[in-house]
Protein backbone atom coordinates (compact mmCIF):
# COMPACT_ATOMS: atom_id res chain seq x y z
CA UNK A 1 0.00 0.00 0.00
CA UNK A 2 1.98 3.32 -0.82
CA UNK A 3 1.34 6.20 1.06
CA UNK A 4 -1.97 8.15 2.38
CA UNK A 5 -1.92 11.68 2.04
CA UNK A 6 -4.67 14.34 2.05
CA UNK A 7 -5.55 15.53 -1.41
CA UNK A 8 -8.34 18.01 -2.99
CA UNK A 9 -8.96 18.61 -6.74
CA UNK A 10 -12.19 20.96 -7.66
CA UNK A 11 -12.88 23.90 -9.56
CA UNK A 12 -15.00 26.96 -8.67
CA UNK A 13 -16.69 29.81 -10.05
CA UNK A 14 -13.11 31.56 -9.90
CA UNK A 15 -11.63 28.51 -12.57
CA UNK A 16 -14.61 27.38 -14.24
CA UNK A 17 -17.40 29.44 -15.85
CA UNK A 18 -20.85 27.84 -15.01
CA UNK A 19 -21.20 26.29 -18.24
CA UNK A 20 -18.63 24.02 -17.17
CA UNK A 21 -19.48 23.87 -13.59
CA UNK A 22 -23.25 22.67 -14.15
CA UNK A 23 -21.43 19.47 -15.87
CA UNK A 24 -19.82 18.04 -12.76
CA UNK A 25 -22.45 19.23 -10.38
CA UNK A 26 -23.71 16.57 -8.02
CA UNK A 27 -27.19 16.66 -6.44
CA UNK A 28 -27.48 16.92 -2.51
CA UNK A 29 -29.33 13.20 -2.45
CA UNK A 30 -26.48 11.85 -4.64
CA UNK A 31 -23.29 13.23 -2.88
CA UNK A 32 -23.20 10.07 -0.31
CA UNK A 33 -23.17 7.86 -3.42
CA UNK A 34 -20.82 9.60 -5.68
CA UNK A 35 -18.23 9.44 -2.77
CA UNK A 36 -18.88 6.11 -2.69
CA UNK A 37 -18.16 5.34 -6.15
CA UNK A 38 -15.29 7.47 -6.50
CA UNK A 39 -13.43 5.43 -3.54
CA UNK A 40 -14.10 2.59 -5.28
CA UNK A 41 -12.72 4.49 -8.92
CA UNK A 42 -10.01 5.95 -7.16
CA UNK A 43 -9.47 3.04 -4.90
CA UNK A 44 -8.46 5.27 -2.37
CA UNK A 45 -9.37 4.74 1.46
CA UNK A 46 -11.47 7.78 1.91
CA UNK A 47 -13.57 10.36 0.02
CA UNK A 48 -16.36 13.42 0.53
CA UNK A 49 -17.71 15.29 -2.53
CA UNK A 50 -18.63 18.69 -1.93
CA UNK A 51 -20.94 20.41 -4.79
CA UNK A 52 -22.73 23.37 -4.45
CA UNK A 53 -23.80 26.21 -6.95
CA UNK A 54 -19.92 27.58 -7.30
CA UNK A 55 -18.01 24.75 -6.65
CA UNK A 56 -17.01 20.66 -7.41
CA UNK A 57 -14.54 19.34 -4.95
CA UNK A 58 -13.56 16.25 -3.96
CA UNK A 59 -11.31 15.50 -0.75
CA UNK A 60 -9.47 11.93 -0.64
CA UNK A 61 -7.60 10.54 1.80
CA UNK A 62 -5.34 8.25 -0.52
CA UNK A 63 -1.96 7.72 -2.57
CA UNK A 64 -0.96 11.01 -3.93
CA UNK A 65 -1.25 9.30 -7.70
CA UNK A 66 -4.75 9.62 -7.78
CA UNK A 67 -4.18 13.64 -8.57
CA UNK A 68 -4.16 12.70 -12.58
CA UNK A 69 -7.33 10.58 -12.23
CA UNK A 70 -9.16 13.23 -10.16
CA UNK A 71 -8.50 15.59 -12.26
CA UNK A 72 -9.92 13.66 -15.48
CA UNK A 73 -13.07 12.91 -13.46
CA UNK A 74 -13.75 16.79 -13.35
CA UNK A 75 -13.14 17.39 -17.36
CA UNK A 76 -9.21 18.23 -17.19
CA UNK A 77 -6.54 20.07 -15.81
CA UNK A 78 -7.51 23.13 -17.55
CA UNK A 79 -10.37 24.13 -14.86
CA UNK A 80 -8.91 22.58 -12.18
CA UNK A 81 -7.21 23.33 -8.24
CA UNK A 82 -4.89 20.87 -6.91
CA UNK A 83 -4.53 21.37 -2.96
CA UNK A 84 -2.67 18.55 -0.88
CA UNK A 85 -1.30 18.16 3.20
CA UNK A 86 -1.35 21.30 5.07
CA UNK A 87 -2.66 23.30 2.00
CA UNK A 88 -6.22 20.91 1.69
CA UNK A 89 -7.11 21.41 5.31
CA UNK A 90 -6.40 25.06 4.75
CA UNK A 91 -8.52 25.05 1.60
CA UNK A 92 -11.60 23.21 3.26
CA UNK A 93 -11.27 25.77 6.22
CA UNK A 94 -11.66 28.89 3.82
CA UNK A 95 -14.18 26.93 2.19
CA UNK A 96 -16.53 26.37 5.10
CA UNK A 97 -15.69 29.51 6.94
CA UNK A 98 -16.86 31.25 3.70
CA UNK A 99 -13.74 33.03 2.71
CA UNK A 100 -13.73 31.29 -0.45
CA UNK A 101 -17.51 31.85 -1.62
CA UNK A 102 -18.48 34.10 -4.40
CA UNK A 103 -19.95 36.32 -1.56
CA UNK A 104 -17.53 36.74 1.69
CA UNK A 105 -18.71 35.50 4.63
CA UNK A 106 -21.89 33.65 3.49
CA UNK A 107 -23.21 31.43 5.14
CA UNK A 108 -24.99 28.20 3.59
CA UNK A 109 -21.90 26.90 2.25
CA UNK A 110 -21.24 26.21 5.92
CA UNK A 111 -24.41 23.81 6.22
CA UNK A 112 -23.44 22.31 2.73
CA UNK A 113 -20.06 21.24 3.78
CA UNK A 114 -21.43 19.61 6.38
CA UNK A 115 -24.26 17.93 5.26
CA UNK A 116 -21.60 16.96 2.29
CA UNK A 117 -19.99 15.09 4.98
CA UNK A 118 -22.52 13.57 6.25
CA UNK A 119 -23.47 11.89 3.12
CA UNK A 120 -19.81 10.42 2.45
CA UNK A 121 -20.25 9.59 6.56
CA UNK A 122 -23.60 7.61 6.05
CA UNK A 123 -22.73 6.01 2.83
CA UNK A 124 -19.38 4.49 5.04
CA UNK A 125 -16.42 6.32 3.10
CA UNK A 126 -14.58 8.27 5.62
CA UNK A 127 -12.22 6.94 8.39
CA UNK A 128 -9.75 8.54 10.49
CA UNK A 129 -8.02 11.60 8.24
CA UNK A 130 -11.23 12.67 6.90
CA UNK A 131 -13.49 12.23 9.89
CA UNK A 132 -10.57 14.22 12.20
CA UNK A 133 -10.37 17.06 9.10
CA UNK A 134 -13.98 17.89 8.87
CA UNK A 135 -14.46 17.55 12.69
CA UNK A 136 -12.06 20.28 12.94
CA UNK A 137 -12.78 22.40 10.01
CA UNK A 138 -16.82 22.66 11.84
CA UNK A 139 -15.46 23.71 14.69
CA UNK A 140 -12.58 26.33 13.21
CA UNK A 141 -15.88 27.92 10.76
CA UNK A 142 -17.76 28.45 14.07
CA UNK A 143 -14.97 30.67 15.22
CA UNK A 144 -14.27 31.99 12.36
CA UNK A 145 -17.83 33.26 12.31
CA UNK A 146 -17.80 34.22 15.84
CA UNK A 147 -14.60 35.79 16.56
CA UNK A 148 -13.95 37.72 13.55
CA UNK A 149 -15.96 40.60 11.53
CA UNK A 150 -16.18 38.46 8.34
CA UNK A 151 -20.26 38.02 8.24
CA UNK A 152 -20.75 41.93 8.85
CA UNK A 153 -22.60 42.86 6.47
CA UNK A 154 -22.03 39.36 4.66
CA UNK A 155 -24.97 38.36 1.59
CA UNK A 156 -26.08 35.15 0.76
CA UNK A 157 -26.69 34.61 -2.90
CA UNK A 158 -29.99 35.15 -2.19
CA UNK A 159 -29.50 38.51 -1.75
CA UNK A 160 -27.64 38.92 -4.35
CA UNK A 161 -30.07 38.35 -6.93
CA UNK A 162 -32.36 40.22 -5.13
CA UNK A 163 -29.85 43.20 -4.94
CA UNK A 164 -30.03 42.88 -8.30
CA UNK A 165 -33.56 42.90 -9.23
CA UNK A 166 -33.79 45.73 -6.76
CA UNK A 167 -31.12 47.92 -9.19
CA UNK A 168 -33.07 46.86 -12.37
CA UNK A 169 -36.41 48.22 -11.09
CA UNK A 170 -35.11 50.69 -8.45
CA UNK A 171 -37.27 49.46 -5.72
CA UNK A 172 -39.71 46.00 -5.69
CA UNK A 173 -42.69 47.37 -4.04
CA UNK A 174 -44.92 47.01 -6.92
CA UNK A 175 -43.13 44.21 -8.34
CA UNK A 176 -44.59 40.34 -8.65
CA UNK A 177 -41.98 37.93 -8.60
CA UNK A 178 -42.42 34.31 -9.09
CA UNK A 179 -39.23 31.18 -7.64
CA UNK A 180 -38.93 28.36 -9.39
CA UNK A 181 -37.84 25.33 -6.45
CA UNK A 182 -38.74 25.66 -2.29
CA UNK A 183 -35.00 24.65 -1.06
CA UNK A 184 -32.81 26.68 1.36
CA UNK A 185 -31.49 29.09 -1.28
CA UNK A 186 -35.18 29.50 -2.20
CA UNK A 187 -36.36 30.56 1.24
CA UNK A 188 -33.06 33.09 1.69
CA UNK A 189 -34.20 34.84 -1.70
CA UNK A 190 -38.13 34.63 -0.73
CA UNK A 191 -37.47 36.62 2.73
CA UNK A 192 -34.86 39.18 1.26
CA UNK A 193 -37.37 39.80 -1.50
CA UNK A 194 -40.65 39.95 1.35
CA UNK A 195 -38.15 42.48 3.04
CA UNK A 196 -37.61 44.88 0.16
CA UNK A 197 -41.41 44.72 -0.24
CA UNK A 198 -42.64 42.47 -3.28
CA UNK A 199 -45.93 42.87 -3.81
CA UNK A 200 -46.66 39.36 -4.61
CA UNK A 201 -44.35 36.27 -4.46
CA UNK A 202 -45.22 33.36 -6.34
CA UNK A 203 -43.78 30.03 -4.97
CA UNK A 204 -43.81 26.83 -7.89
CA UNK A 205 -41.84 23.71 -6.63
CA UNK A 206 -42.64 19.79 -7.89
CA UNK A 207 -43.30 19.49 -4.40
CA UNK A 208 -46.23 21.18 -4.07
CA UNK A 209 -46.33 20.83 0.46
CA UNK A 210 -42.86 22.31 -0.06
CA UNK A 211 -43.78 25.27 -2.11
CA UNK A 212 -47.24 25.74 -0.02
CA UNK A 213 -44.90 26.07 3.30
CA UNK A 214 -42.75 28.67 1.85
CA UNK A 215 -45.27 30.76 0.71
CA UNK A 216 -47.15 30.26 3.77
CA UNK A 217 -43.89 31.70 5.25
CA UNK A 218 -44.13 34.47 3.02
CA UNK A 219 -47.53 35.18 3.02
CA UNK A 220 -46.72 34.30 -0.93
CA UNK A 221 -48.82 31.74 -3.53
CA UNK A 222 -48.51 28.55 -3.71
CA UNK A 223 -48.57 27.35 -7.84
CA UNK A 224 -48.47 23.69 -8.70
CA UNK A 225 -45.62 22.98 -10.84
CA UNK A 226 -47.28 22.33 -13.69
CA UNK A 227 -49.33 25.29 -13.35
CA UNK A 228 -45.90 28.02 -13.57
CA UNK A 229 -46.00 28.96 -17.10
CA UNK A 230 -49.50 30.76 -16.75
CA UNK A 231 -48.37 32.48 -13.50
CA UNK A 232 -45.53 34.01 -16.29
CA UNK A 233 -47.86 36.03 -17.78
CA UNK A 234 -48.16 38.37 -14.87
CA UNK A 235 -44.80 37.98 -12.97
CA UNK A 236 -42.22 41.19 -13.19
CA UNK A 237 -38.89 38.48 -11.97
CA UNK A 238 -38.65 34.99 -12.15
CA UNK A 239 -35.62 33.27 -9.87
CA UNK A 240 -34.52 30.15 -10.83
CA UNK A 241 -33.56 27.96 -8.13
CA UNK A 242 -34.38 24.55 -8.33
CA UNK A 243 -32.43 21.24 -8.00
CA UNK A 244 -33.46 20.10 -11.75
CA UNK A 245 -30.76 18.61 -13.36
CA UNK A 246 -31.70 20.08 -16.44
CA UNK A 247 -33.60 23.49 -17.74
CA UNK A 248 -37.16 24.07 -16.88
CA UNK A 249 -37.77 27.44 -18.81
CA UNK A 250 -37.46 27.53 -22.57
CA UNK A 251 -37.70 30.49 -25.01
CA UNK A 252 -41.28 29.19 -26.21
CA UNK A 253 -42.48 29.00 -22.81
CA UNK A 254 -41.60 32.68 -22.49
CA UNK A 255 -42.83 33.41 -26.52
CA UNK A 256 -46.26 32.01 -25.40
CA UNK A 257 -47.07 34.70 -22.98
CA UNK A 258 -45.18 37.97 -24.98
CA UNK A 259 -48.57 39.45 -26.05
CA UNK A 260 -50.44 38.88 -22.67
CA UNK A 261 -47.73 40.72 -21.23
CA UNK A 262 -48.03 43.61 -23.36
CA UNK A 263 -44.21 43.07 -24.28
CA UNK A 264 -43.43 44.47 -20.31
CA UNK A 265 -39.69 44.31 -19.53
CA UNK A 266 -39.35 40.24 -17.82
CA UNK A 267 -35.72 39.93 -15.46
CA UNK A 268 -35.00 36.14 -15.08
CA UNK A 269 -32.42 35.78 -12.11
CA UNK A 270 -31.08 32.19 -12.60
CA UNK A 271 -29.45 30.97 -8.99
CA UNK A 272 -29.19 27.28 -9.62
CA UNK A 273 -26.32 24.94 -11.24
CA UNK A 274 -27.30 22.95 -13.43
CA UNK A 275 -29.23 26.20 -14.45
CA UNK A 276 -32.74 26.67 -14.77
CA UNK A 277 -33.22 28.70 -17.74
CA UNK A 278 -32.09 28.22 -21.17
CA UNK A 279 -29.44 30.66 -22.05
CA UNK A 280 -31.74 31.51 -25.67
CA UNK A 281 -34.52 33.27 -23.43
CA UNK A 282 -32.21 36.24 -23.47
CA UNK A 283 -32.53 36.24 -26.83
CA UNK A 284 -36.47 37.86 -26.67
CA UNK A 285 -35.92 41.85 -26.87
CA UNK A 286 -37.94 42.50 -24.04
CA UNK A 287 -36.23 39.75 -21.74
CA UNK A 288 -33.43 40.03 -19.63
CA UNK A 289 -31.47 36.79 -17.80
CA UNK A 290 -28.46 37.20 -15.48
CA UNK A 291 -26.72 33.68 -14.18
CA UNK A 292 -25.16 33.18 -11.05
CA UNK A 293 -21.87 34.20 -12.47
CA UNK A 294 -22.99 37.85 -13.45
CA UNK A 295 -23.63 38.18 -9.75
CA UNK A 296 -20.36 37.95 -8.95
CA UNK A 297 -19.91 41.74 -10.04
CA UNK A 298 -22.51 42.85 -6.68
CA UNK A 299 -20.57 40.22 -4.51
CA UNK A 300 -17.65 41.97 -5.31
CA UNK A 301 -18.68 45.05 -3.67
CA UNK A 302 -19.61 43.32 -0.81
CA UNK A 303 -16.13 41.44 -0.81
CA UNK A 304 -14.25 44.73 -1.09
CA UNK A 305 -15.91 46.34 2.30
CA UNK A 306 -15.03 42.83 4.45
CA UNK A 307 -11.45 42.06 2.53
CA UNK A 308 -9.04 43.34 5.38
CA UNK A 309 -10.76 40.59 7.68
CA UNK A 310 -9.49 38.04 5.18
CA UNK A 311 -6.25 37.89 7.03
CA UNK A 312 -7.67 37.86 10.36
CA UNK A 313 -9.62 34.79 9.14
CA UNK A 314 -6.83 33.43 7.74
CA UNK A 315 -4.07 33.57 10.63
CA UNK A 316 -7.01 31.81 13.03
CA UNK A 317 -7.62 29.15 10.57
CA UNK A 318 -3.60 28.45 10.55
CA UNK A 319 -3.39 28.87 14.11
CA UNK A 320 -5.95 25.85 14.58
CA UNK A 321 -5.08 24.19 12.51
CA UNK A 322 -1.40 23.64 13.64
CA UNK A 323 -2.67 22.74 17.15
CA UNK A 324 -4.79 20.27 15.72
CA UNK A 325 -2.50 16.68 15.08
CA UNK A 326 -4.02 15.77 11.79
CA UNK A 327 -3.29 12.63 9.91
CA UNK A 328 -2.52 12.59 6.36
CA UNK A 329 -0.41 16.24 6.20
Amino acid sequence: MGVTELICVGLNHRTAPVEIRELFAVAPTKLGETAAQMREQLGVEETVVISTCNRTEIYVAGDPDVVTKLHELLGGAEHCYHRSKMAAAVHLCRVASGLDSMVLGETEIFGQVKSAYHAALEAGVTRGVLNRLFQKTFSIGKKVRTETGIQEGATSIGNVAVDLAEKIFGHLKDSEVMILGAGEMSRVTAQSLQSRGARSIFVANRSYDRALDLAQQMNGQAVRFDDWQQVLGQVDVVIGSTGAPHTIVHKEDVEAVRRKRKYRPLFFIDIAVPRDIDPAVAEIEEVYLYDIDTLEQIANEAREKRSKQIEVCEELIREELSKAKLLGL
